[in-house]
């Protein structure tokens, strides 16, 4: 306390008017942060202290305890009653403030801008539930993070029935072309894939981000009745199946799928029985290799992928850099593709590694598909102010011929399959190595958590982050970074560990 007292008090006194009673409004630097401090245990005149100190430095401090404020901070080390006062309280949106210890707000102002909230900072309780004589389980009553950059999801999914039922809803949501509620439902999935604990009663989730009214009335149901009757609704829809069963070919998506379903086809006979419709070269490809590509691809799988590769673009560039990305770096068992990452230590030297490997792959007769996108990358059209879903580096979308021989253990094949071999779908990206970082970060997924990651870049931040950089729209310069962690780090952030991405 007398460390932070001390922090700037002297230039604080000498720049106040002697005569001024009222408290200055200084220029406000951060429109997106706002502060209650709390009085309790604090008490009123270290309250006032504080309260300008902040505002010093650009802070919104509100006088209030209202809906606006995104920052609760608390001296008081008894959190049951903190948080007991906090629920007493007129506020509805508690659950998407944080609710932190005097720690941060240290930080805060040593930093001269809101530092990142760390597990650290965090006031948290465990509380017991007496809401029914069953409800007697412990159950965490805690600040959870609405961004899934600041959680870490866990090995087991504890909530896995109501997360399924989520990514129906979610999926049925984008198969019609609903990007605001599919995204509503990914988010309240994520959110419980966090959780260490599982919902056992719809009390528990009071404080949980991301689950609006839709959610919530999903999880009482599935609680009441052990299943969600509109989900079980949507999984017996005729069309739903239909448009699941196109868009699981490769090259076909939702708008495709469900022009073929409003002209009546209805199965894949029909769909190439059908004379009016011309199939592209990814779609016949698709088809033809439907049974191989469709299956999932295991981890063995992957790294007799990654050893092919990697002879390949070494053969041509000794010193190139490979790295698998994508659910196999988040420690998945399964995927449904291999991506990989290839570049080289000098810049500019790995413009033309892609189309060499394609060559080589092609000599070694196990190319089956192939569409080569050039780059696009303009440096001088960063930053981005809106995100695409692809970035602008050069890349590849391949089929390759995967024998049975270069697996240990061998192929994820059916018995009755004696080819010896299966299809498998592979992606390569190629930055330049100043870009490797960011692209690493991009193409290593999961998909809800870079997107949360770009968003709390924008909304905490004010910067700006793609697969290209990250720039800093305060400071209007980019942020270099070798690593993932020099990412993380500008942005204030724990590192997060591949593995504990899976949001």
């Amino acid at each position: 306390r007398s460390h932070l007292q001390s922090l700037d008090l002297g230039r604080w006194k000498r720049s106040r008017p002697a005569e001024a009673s009222a408290p200055r409004r200084e220029r406000v630097k951060f429109e997106d942060v706002r502060l209650y401090l709390v009085e309790r245990k604090m008490g009123r005149s270290r309250r006032s202290f504080l309260t300008e100190l902040a505002r010093s430095k650009g802070f919104i401090v509100e006088d209030v305890l209202s809906d606006v404020v995104t920052h609760v901070v608390s001296e008081d080390s008894q959190a049951s009653s903190l948080w007991a006062w906090l629920k007493g309280g007129p506020v509805k949106n508690l659950p998407v403030m944080h609710v932190l210890d005097i720690s941060w707000f240290t930080d805060s102002m040593r930093e001269g801008k809101p530092v990142a909230v760390e597990t650290r900072h965090l006031i948290q309780v465990c509380d017991t539930l007496a809401a029914s004589p069953e409800a007697t389980t412990p159950t965490p009553v805690s600040t959870v993070s609405q961004y899934a950059c600041q959680r870490r999801t866990t090995t087991k999914n504890n909530n896995k029935i109501f997360t399924d039922a989520f990514e129906v809803l979610a999926e049925s949501h984008e198969l019609n072309d609903m990007e605001g509620p599919c995204l509503a439902f990914r988010r309240a999935a994520s959110v419980l894939k966090s959780l260490p604990w599982t919902v056992q009663n719809l009390r528990v989730t009071e404080d949980l981000p991301c689950l609006g009214e839709h959610s919530m009335c999903v999880i009482e149901e599935i609680l009441q009745h052990g299943h969600s009757f509109e989900v079980e609704k949507i999984l017996s829809d005729e069309r739903y199946q239909i448009l699941k069963l196109f868009t699981s070919v490769f090259g076909v998506g939702p708008k495709t799928a469900e022009k073929w379903y409003r002209r009546g086809l209805r199965s894949f006979s029909d769909v190439l029985a059908e004379p009016g419709i011309r199939l592209n070269r990814m779609q016949q490809s698709g088809f033809l290799h439907y049974g191989d590509i469709s299956r999932a691809v295991s981890k063995a799988e992957a790294q007799a992928l990654g050893n092919i590769i990697d002879e390949a673009v070494r053969a041509i560039t000794p010193d190139a850099i490979l790295t698998l990305t994508g659910g196999f770096r988040r420690g998945k068992d399964f995927g449904h593709d291999v991506d990989f990452i290839v570049t080289t230590p000098q810049l500019g030297k790995e413009e033309r590694l892609l189309t060499s490997v394609i060559d080589r792959l092609k000599q070694q007769g196990i190319l089956l598909y192939c569409e080569y996108q050039a780059s696009t990358f303009d440096e001088s059209k960063l930053p981005s102010h809106r995100f695409e879903a692809m970035d602008h580096f050069a890349k590849c979308f391949l089929i390759l011929r995967l024998e049975d021989s270069q697996v240990e253990g061998g192929l994820q094949t059916a018995e009755e399959d004696r080819r010896g071999w299966r299809a498998v779908r592979v992606d390569l990206v190629s930055p330049p190595v100043d870009r490797y970082a960011f692209t690493l970060l991009g193409w290593s997924g999961s998909r809800q958590f870079e997107r949360d990651l770009r968003r709390f870049a924008r909304m905490e931040r004010r910067m700006l982050l793609d697969n290209h950089a990250l720039y800093d729209k305060t400071k209007k310069e980019f942020l270099a970074a070798t690593t993932e962690k020099d990412i993380f780090a500008h942005l204030g952030l724990e590192y997060i560990e591949p593995w504990q991405r899976n949001a």
